[in-house]
């Protein structure tokens, strides 16, 4: 990352409270707060990015100038939440999930068994589908934007690192966003 990213990714992490701000609304979704909802936000994050924050547990898709919409997500607990830019390296409809040493590591009773994989489909704790967060040298950062089996989990600090949806809610946010597309997470 080079100077004027590192400036424009620190402007950005001083502004997010006020994107915490954004004004839904009315829906008819019967008061569900993390259902998608179109909101206003500040206009000069990037149409078409993805910018995350974590503490209020949305994730908003930039879809015109002061425009988004908002999602309700699950994040990581507070040792394990994940913060910074990446873009959208890779793409999955029901990937195949492996936890990670750390994780296998953190908690064996849990996550031993599933220590070769476990293939995709509706079991899968990464449910429908997956988006894999790169750095700026093209590296995973082994974080995911992807759905879940347990919706209930959303609105709460209950994984270990990735950004979970409602299924639902990840089939379409995978729809409309390519390969590359930049994400900040705060």
């Amino acid at each position: 990352m080079n100077r004027r990213q590192m400036i424009s990714l620190a402007a950005l992490m001083a502004a997010a409270p006020a994107l915490a701000m954004a004004q839904a609304a009315p829906t008819a979704t019967g008061g569900d707060r993390f259902a998608p909802t179109e909101v206003a936000i500040r206009d000069d994050f990037e149409t078409g990015s993805i910018v995350v924050v974590s503490r209020d547990f949305y994730l908003y898709h930039v879809v015109a100038p002061g425009r988004a919409i908002r999602y309700g997500v699950a994040v990581g607990t507070a040792e394990l939440v994940w913060k910074g830019k990446a873009t959208i390296g890779r793409k999955v409809e029901w990937p195949s999930w492996r936890p990670t040493n750390d994780m296998i590591a953190r908690n064996p009773d849990a996550y031993q068994k599933y220590a070769d994989g476990m293939p995709g489909g509706p079991q899968n704790p990464l449910g429908a589908r997956a988006l894999y967060l790169y750095d700026d040298r093209g590296n995973d950062t082994a974080i995911r934007i992807h759905g879940t089996t347990d919706p209930g989990s959303i609105g709460r600090a209950v994984s270990n690192g990735c950004l979970r949806m409602r299924n639902e809610a990840v089939i379409s946010l995978f729809d409309q966003v390519p390969i590359g597309t930049p994400v900040y997470v705060f």
